[in-house]
């Protein structure tokens, strides 16, 4: 923590601090006028059943007269705080007259703790427990800057002076009073500078935290511009090559060149798969809102299973659905994304016997997918970091496929995005299953 016993707060932070204060400030005088109210009633009321020689002790008529004023003086306190603290809601900058009001309640409630310790014997010294609470109050309660600090320490040992000599004949005592009042002065400044120091130290801190977060934004808003301008432009250059490997398969060539052309088109499709993650990952930061549609889940799933029956794998995959329309608020384009992410995982890491399954079931209003293999499992070291962009989880399938680290990444983002949640169990050696849980659509 920063200390500002001597000082203020960095120009940069001090305007925004003071507003940020000042309406802790008229918070704690409404609070401190109420609890200060209820006080002084609740002695009014005992007076009015305690004995009849209790009213004949010493001082009794100066309290007397005294909780009269503080009964009748709060109330004026409170409802002044309550209309500040609504016009600098209503006009978010600090009312005219917001420091006079809380410098003044600072001295009046000094001043009753004051007045109730002369009270006491009319000696201070032996007495000083509410003059005492009076400053430590007002220390922890309210804020002030330096200069009021300083101000309100001054003006109440002057204060405190002049009572003594008011109420005391005795310049010995005198003496003795003016010392403890010095020492509980001096303590009361530096309560109120370490509150000071430690809210403006939280204050800085906070603002320091706001800063940062907004140059991450715009860094990572910039990022992902730049991310998403690369890879589009960088599709066309991908797709020219891929054509003219296309055109040069038209004429007659050895085996070498096939070969040749064929790593050509391979690294082609490499490329385009990382360079459409890209983009993904550019699209999915860069917007938070999905337009979606109610879908049957069976359909849809159906469909992508039917999709990938017909494509050059030797695993089978196969689908298990309900027996009734199970709905669910999805983007179709993006939902496609994720499941066929998650199968293409499965195929990469299963031997070629080995069957892959989609399972959608339903559970107390939410909707189950699952993707389920039984092939190489994944390691528990890594398994904390599937989700994780260009995640170091990244492996080569079984058959050389190469990862972006990028996919499963894409698919936490796109579920996140429905009201959904991804998670996965897996053993080495006993396959994986990946569990999407969605809120379901009423039909």
């Amino acid at each position: 923590m920063t200390t500002y016993f001597f000082r203020n707060i960095p120009q940069t932070y001090r305007s925004g601090f003071r507003d940020y204060y000042t309406l802790q400030n008229l918070q704690a005088i409404k609070t401190g006028s109420l609890v200060f109210f209820l006080l002084n009633f609740s002695l009014r009321a005992l007076c009015t059943i305690f004995p009849e020689y209790i009213l004949r002790a010493a001082n009794y008529p100066e309290y007397n007269i005294i909780n009269w004023v503080f009964i009748a003086v709060t109330p004026l306190f409170y409802f002044a705080g309550l209309q500040y603290v609504h016009l600098f809601k209503k006009h978010r900058r600090v009312p005219a007259g917001t420091q006079v009001l809380v410098m003044a309640f600072s001295l009046y409630i000094i001043v009753s703790g004051m007045m109730a310790s002369f009270m006491a014997m009319y000696d201070p010294r032996n007495s000083l427990t509410a003059y005492l609470i009076a400053l430590i109050t007002i220390a922890v309660l309210c804020t002030f800057e330096y200069e009021d600090s300083l101000m309100l320490t001054l003006f109440t040992a002057v204060l405190f002076t002049v009572l003594l000599f008011v109420f005391k004949t005795d310049p010995t005592e005198v003496v003795y009073n003016q010392i403890v009042s010095v020492i509980i002065l001096t303590g009361f400044f530096f309560i109120s500078r370490y509150v000071f120091s430690y809210k403006a130290t939280h204050y800085v801190q906070l603002m320091q935290i706001q800063e940062k977060n907004i140059e991450i934004e715009k860094g990572s808003a910039f990022k992902n511009d730049v991310l998403g301008m690369v890879a589009h432009d960088l599709r066309n250059p991908i797709g020219a090559i891929e054509s003219i490997a296309m055109i040069a398969e038209l004429s007659d060539m050895d085996e070498d060149m096939q070969d040749n052309i064929n790593m050509i088109k391979a690294s082609c499709v490499k490329a385009r798969t990382i360079v459409d993650d890209l983009l993904e990952v550019a699209r999915n930061d860069n917007s938070n809102v999905i337009i979606t549609n109610k879908l049957d889940l069976n359909q849809v799933l159906q469909h992508i299973v039917n999709d990938w029956k017909h494509q050059d794998i030797r695993n089978e995959v196969r689908y298990q659905g309900t027996a009734y329309p199970l709905y669910a608020d999805i983007n179709p384009e993006k939902f496609h994304r994720v499941v066929d992410n998650l199968i293409s995982n499965a195929v990469k890491f299963s031997n070629d016997e080995d069957k892959v399954d989609v399972i959608l079931s339903k559970i107390a209003g939410k909707v189950i997918i699952e993707v389920r293999d039984y092939g190489l499992g994944i390691p528990k070291d890594i398994l904390p970091h599937i989700f994780e962009r260009f995640s170091k989880a990244g492996r080569r399938g079984l058959r050389g496929e190469q990862s972006t680290g990028l996919g499963l990444s894409i698919a936490r983002q796109i579920v996140e995005r429905h009201r959904g949640t991804i998670e996965v169990q897996s053993e080495e050696k006993q396959g994986s299953t990946f569990r999407i849980q969605m809120p379901e659509a009423v039909a």
